[in-house]
């Protein structure tokens, strides 16, 4: 990201019939535009700067006789998708962490427009020859993450049933299908809920053991989860052979703890997918006992007949307002105002 370079201040003089000696009339550089991001919510993916990946703002304009100042340049108005965080590529050092609707953060300043020979003039000397040139603009080499922001975030291996929840429960899309890793990117729905009530949920791809160091779609998803209040553990009643619910769960909490220990501590629940299916019943009242020793409340549903959703829903909404209460995202760095710009003729 390069901001624009302030322009040079002039030397120039008057020709007045009347001023015998006349006078310096150059005017002042204008100063060289920004580059801004601002958060639009219309936005949900950072897809328009893997395609360009310089941007640079306009200069200011030099001064010119007549006292006249050079035109500013205008800012640079980069939009992004609301969660999005500006990290500076050399020390990953958070800049800023764009949540709200039209937060703006200036990520490179515009150089300040060099003074005209008209600031310079004295007493001794009424045509001073000498202007500043204009300061050049600030650059820097950034990294934008996105990282979604919702209330809910369901995890899970793949093919437990996530995005089927997600689909019966919201107007959210995606796709549903009966092999692995359906689910290549994570996806957010709306759900409502009576009363004018309504939450976020993130469905995000599946993970599976050794998920923190990139093992199938990796540590580029665990991070979503880091800006959700609550987790919902999606388990199958009857895993496939090799895997036990118990077992799936504390796969997926060594997952959440070695990526971010912060994030194993989110309040949780844990849900039980497909009782529909006849062998299933026998054992859910096992593992209810089996997470009830652990100090889980477990809750047993089905994404294909719908039964147990309203009751999970419910429990989610009153699982959030204690979740709610410490966010889990601190506080966005605060971006400095722009000084005052001069007045341009």
């Amino acid at each position: 990201m390069r901001a624009g370079d302030g322009g040079n201040g002039a030397v120039a003089f008057r020709r007045e019939k009347y001023v015998p000696k006349g006078g310096p009339a150059g005017g002042d550089g204008g100063d060289g535009g920004s580059v801004v991001l601002v958060v639009d919510e219309g936005l949900s993916t950072l897809l328009d700067f893997r395609y360009r990946t310089e941007y640079r703002a306009p200069s200011g304009e030099n001064g010119a006789t007549k006292d006249m100042y050079g035109r500013g340049g205008d800012d640079l108005v980069l939009r992004v998708p609301p969660g999005t965080q500006v990290f500076e590529d050399a020390t990953s050092r958070l800049l800023a962490d764009l949540r709200t609707a039209d937060q703006r953060f200036v990520i490179a300043r515009g150089g300040h427009g060099g003074r005209g020979n008209i600031h310079f003039a004295t007493s001794t000397d009424r045509a001073p020859r000498r202007s500043e040139p204009g300061r050049p603009g600030q650059e820097r080499v950034i990294r934008l993450e996105l990282r979604l922001l919702a209330d809910v975030g369901l995890l899970g291996f793949p093919n437990v049933g996530k995005s089927s929840l997600i689909t019966r429960i919201s107007a959210a899309r995606p796709k549903v299908a009966d092999y692995p890793f359906t689910t290549l990117v994570p996806h957010l729905g709306v759900v409502r809920l009576s009363g004018e009530r309504s939450l976020v949920v993130a469905d995000v791809p599946g993970l599976i053991e050794g998920a923190h160091e990139g093992a199938g779609l990796g540590h580029r998803f665990l991070r979503h989860l880091e800006r959700t209040h609550l987790l919902v553990h999606m388990l199958e009643v009857s895993a496939v052979p090799g895997r036990t619910p118990l077992r799936d769960y504390a796969i997926l909490r060594r997952e959440l703890r070695l990526h971010d220990e912060a994030l194993a501590k989110r309040p949780e629940l844990v849900v039980l997918n497909k009782i529909d299916m006849p062998e299933s019943r026998k054992k859910l009242a096992t593992l209810r006992r089996s997470f009830k020793k652990k100090g889980l409340r477990v809750l047993g549903v089905s994404t294909v007949t719908g039964e147990g959703l309203a009751e999970l829903l419910e429990l989610i909404w009153h699982s959030l307002h204690p979740a709610r209460a410490e966010d889990p995202v601190p506080p966005p760095p605060r971006p400095a105002t722009r000084p005052t710009t001069k007045r341009q003729v």
